[in-house]
């Protein structure tokens, strides 16, 4: 939202030409006129205030949710620290160290610090220093001397030029702050690939430890399913069953064993991307199994107003409005005079350095220069920044409202998926129970074979779904966390005071 047509006026320049030696006050009071304008210098174009958001007053989702305490505050520590798992803690911290998408972020925005040095040093004036020496010959008729000699001279200059385009119209400061804003924008995209690639190494993990549990299953399935072929291995050397059945034991046992082994390339895969987003080799990382776990944390939800302030995504989307907006001023200001000053001081003579100090000369001009005719140009400019600062408002609001849905659907998730898991449990318990009856009747020889296979297949698919549930539920987990923002606030990032003053020796301290 623009406040059109407000300008603001600088709080402090910088009159960096403003010399102590007597000679430069003469320029000084030649351009008098001309610098008192410059004190009164304001921004043209619009000030910025955020535009409103799309914010509910609640969550939808939220209804049924289990509230966390205090001490299970994500505000206390990294956010990965809430699933109190000692091996995701060692892993997660490397990210910020070695991630490769983590550098390339953080040099991006080191790379927009220097373009607001850059930009700044417009505000200042250019000085150069030359020095000349020029030998020149002229012979006797060019001087009219009868006695026949020519005269050789050689003349020394050194001399200071200086330009001075003043700002008077805000173009420069316009511009930066727009690269300010850009600035804040980087660092707000930096967090935002950390809280992304953190993520997406704890939804590995959480993979891994999944295919982990897998592989305990089936290897215990297995173990499981030869005690039931010794069982029919000794019943048909009793009589009292076929060699199908003895077959169709086998087969179980082969076909559980077939599918421990295949989960070793998923686990395989998954600790693969563990080491790349480690910024490590996977020949580097070796992950020891251990089951997924059972425990989940809770999550602390606040109102949806937070939100805005706690996503790095959201954060670039609203500095990235404020830079639009900021080159609208700065196209606003082509339509007005450009001012400037510039002028040149030093010594020449013929005599060298020393002898020629007292040859001192002076040349000073100040110039405004208005641009009367070119066709529509700046208008076309003005209307083109107004468009991409429009642009870059529905891009806001946009990124607000998928946060939104992204925290909405995580909310249902864990929610609906942990109803799902009590279901899937009393189903594992209930398949579990029927294996138990059917094997026992099987020995006594009251029903076949087949009716205890199928039960086993049974129990092996529940257990697998139950499994799957569980899996999920630590994925949506992490999601949640990441669509919260993970612990992020907007007061991290730098100030536009902080960002105007470092590193910058011509802007005075804070």
């Amino acid at each position: 939202m623009t406040d059109w047509p407000r300008g603001r006026c600088p709080e402090q320049l910088h009159p960096m030409w403003l010399m102590h030696k007597p000679r430069w006050k003469a320029w000084a009071g030649f351009s008098g006129a001309i610098l008192a304008v410059v004190p009164a210098a304001c921004s043209v174009g619009p000030d910025y205030l955020r535009p409103p958001a799309p914010e509910p007053a609640a969550y939808k989702e939220l209804k049924g949710w289990k509230r966390a305490t205090p001490r299970d505050d994500i505000d206390r520590g990294p956010w990965w620290s809430v699933f109190r798992d000692t091996k995701l803690d060692s892993f997660e911290p490397q990210v910020e160290i070695s991630n490769q998408n983590v550098a390339a972020a953080e040099a991006a925005y080191r790379q927009t610090l220097a373009v607001i040095k850059e930009a700044q040093a417009g505000l200042f004036p250019t000085v150069t220093v030359s020095y000349n020496e020029t030998r020149s010959h002229f012979g006797p008729r060019a001087i009219g001397n009868a006695l026949g000699t020519g005269v050789t001279r050689t003349v020394f200059t050194l001399a200071a030029n200086g330009t001075w385009d003043l700002d008077v119209w805000g173009k420069i400061r316009r511009t930066v702050e727009s690269d300010v804003a850009g600035a804040q924008v980087f660092a707000a995209d930096l967090a935002n690939a950390k809280l992304s690639a953190q993520s997406l190494l704890a939804t590995a993990y959480y993979n891994l430890r999944a295919a982990d549990a897998l592989q305990a299953l089936l290897n215990q399935t297995v173990a499981y399913y030869k005690k039931t072929l010794a069982i029919t291995k000794n019943q048909y050397a009793a009589g009292t069953v076929s060699q199908a059945d003895v077959a169709t034991a086998l087969t179980q046992v082969l076909t559980t064993q077939a599918q421990a082994i295949n989960v070793g390339i998923m686990r395989a895969q998954f600790e693969h991307a563990i080491a790349a987003l480690m910024g490590k080799p996977p020949a580097e990382l070796t992950i020891a199994p251990t089951p997924l776990g059972y425990k989940l944390p809770d999550i602390p939800v606040s109102v949806p107003s937070t939100l805005l302030e706690r996503r790095p995504d959201i954060a670039a989307a609203e500095r990235m409005m404020q830079q639009e907006n900021a080159l609208i001023g700065a196209a606003v200001a082509l339509f007005y005079p450009d001012i400037s000053l510039s002028g040149m001081f030093g010594y020449t003579g013929t005599g060298g350095l020393f002898i020629s100090l007292a040859n001192e000369f002076l040349r000073f001009s100040a110039t405004a220069t208005q641009t009367i005719f070119n066709a529509g140009l700046f208008s076309a400019q003005v209307e083109a920044a107004l468009a991409t600062y429009d642009q870059s408002v529905a891009t806001y609001r946009q990124t607000v409202l998928t946060a939104f849905q992204q925290v909405e659907d995580q909310l249902a998730a864990i929610r609906i998926l942990a109803r799902q898991q009590k279901v899937a449990d009393e189903a594992v318990k209930a398949a579990q129970e029927e294996v138990d009856v059917l094997l026992k009747q099987y020995q006594a020889g009251t029903v076949a074979f087949t009716a205890v296979v199928v039960a086993d297949a049974m129990l092996l698919s529940n257990q697998e779904a139950a499994l799957t549930v569980r899996q999920n539920r630590f994925l949506a987990t992490v999601a949640l966390i990441q669509a919260l923002g993970g612990g992020w606030d907007s007061g991290v990032l730098p100030s536009s005071v902080e960002l105007e003053s470092r590193k910058n020796p011509f802007i005075p301290p804070i």
